[in-house]
């Protein structure tokens, strides 16, 4: 059944806006005048399809994003967790779809009402709710379409999207923890960088220029700072201009295949961010194959799928060819015993869970460990960038001021 976005006008005229499916135009409105409601506008929502993808037996989803809001990863963990609220308390599946496209104002979210009404949709076609998600790559992850998939045959999907909620909301705390850690540091620099640009750029012309007039030899800070000065103001516009250049250059360079590995092999081999990245793939490495066997993914299927989300191109590399490795008969932790970027305390830990056939649940207490492990060493680093950041500004504030008063001193002793 199509979908629409519509505008209309209450009965107290007031403006409306909102989705709504029907067979047809027509239709539309007329559902529209039955809520009571006079329709204004009315538009398919194919005309806002900005991105789409194939899914299962040629079904086709778009993407939507809302003219004024976009689909967050957020959102999705909350219709998570309102789906396996419904499905725990044994609203059917599409009937909760309902409630969660009908709930808010009419005008809210648009984007994600209009995602839900087309999952809907698929389900009424026949579809399975896996298939529908399958069609929507850039929403939902391979591990979030398998899970579900799991969860469909074992008739446990409340739970799997219970898990998947908590997953998500986990990884987007630790996500916030981070990003707040690194906040403080990232305004400190930005703000020292910019007075000392100001000071460099407008203030000093006007003292040093006294210096210039008096045609003495000026000492070397000076003489540094004043053509440091007098290179920014003359050249400020192609010196920004190339340094955006070189930021682009670099972010396309990063995003080819061997532009990609040379970054993620740096980003494991970085002094005192080595440690860190490794344990952040492996607390992810570990939570993502967790979740897939607690599910009841096979093991091997659940590696492939985990290799695509440990965000870096080696580790996934590593466990693609585990699965290789385990089909001939090998186990988990004897493959990656000895290998690189992956912590001995995790392998120990697979190889605990394979003999006691709790390997999911070794996988989480790993996580757990490492999720830790990667807050607590971030909370040290920017607690150590602070002092750092301080000091170098002081340094180069004291540069300044040797640097201004050096000839001011020497000039006072020519005059004694």
């Amino acid at each position: 059944m199509p979908v629409y976005e519509f505008t209309a006008l209450d009965a107290a005229g007031k403006t409306l806006h909102g989705i709504i499916d029907a067979e047809s135009p027509a239709a539309a409105r007329q559902k529209i005048r039955n809520q009571g409601n006079y329709p204004v506008t009315l538009r398919a929502t194919e005309d806002k399809a900005l991105l789409g993808a194939k899914g299962a037996k040629g079904l086709h989803l778009p993407f939507f994003l809302s003219s004024s809001r976009w689909i967050r990863a957020q959102d999705i963990h909350l219709v998570s967790r309102q789906l396996a609220t419904m499905l725990g308390a044994g609203i059917p599946l599409v009937p909760a779809l309902s409630n969660l496209i009908e709930q808010g104002a009419p005008g809210e979210q648009r984007a994600l009402k209009t995602m839900l009404a087309r999952i809907r949709e698929a389900l009424n076609e026949g579809h399975s709710f896996s298939a529908a998600l399958s069609a929507q790559p850039k929403l939902f992850s391979p591990m979030y379409i398998n899970m579900v998939r799991a969860g469909e045959a074992a008739g446990t999907l409340h739970l799997v999207l219970t898990q998947l909620a908590e997953f998500g909301e986990r990884q987007q705390a630790l996500h916030s923890r981070i990003r707040a850690a690194m906040l403080y540091p990232l305004f400190m620099a930005v703000v020292g960088i910019a007075v000392l640009a100001f000071l460099i750029i407008f203030i000093l012309p006007g003292i040093t220029a006294v210096f210039a007039d008096s045609k003495q030899a000026l000492p070397l800070p000076t003489t540094l700072l004043m053509g440091l000065s007098a290179i920014l103001r003359s050249y400020w516009l192609p010196l920004l201009l190339l340094t955006l250049m070189l930021l682009v250059a670099l972010r396309q360079a990063v995003r080819t295949p061997q532009g990609q590995r040379r970054w993620h092999q740096a980003k494991l081999s970085l002094p005192l961010l080595a440690g860190l990245n490794q344990k952040q793939a492996a607390a992810r490495f570990a939570r993502s194959l967790a979740n897939l066997l607690h599910s009841g993914v096979p093991l091997v299927a659940a590696l492939r799928i985990v290799s695509n989300t440990t965000g870096n191109v080696l580790i996934g590399e590593m466990i693609a060819n585990a699965c290789t490795e385990l089909e001939k008969g090998q186990s988990l932790a004897a493959y990656f015993r000895g290998k690189p970027y992956f912590p001995p305390m995790l392998v120990q830990m697979m190889a605990v869970g394979e003999q006691s056939g709790a390997l999911d649940e070794m996988l989480t207490r790993a996580a757990d460990s490492y999720e830790q492990e990667v807050e607590t060493k971030i909370t040290a680093l920017t607690s150590m960038l602070e002092p750092v950041m301080i000091l170098l500004m002081g340094a180069a504030v004291a540069f300044i001021v040797v640097a201004v008063l050096l000839p001011i001193f020497e000039m006072n002793q020519l005059i004694r």
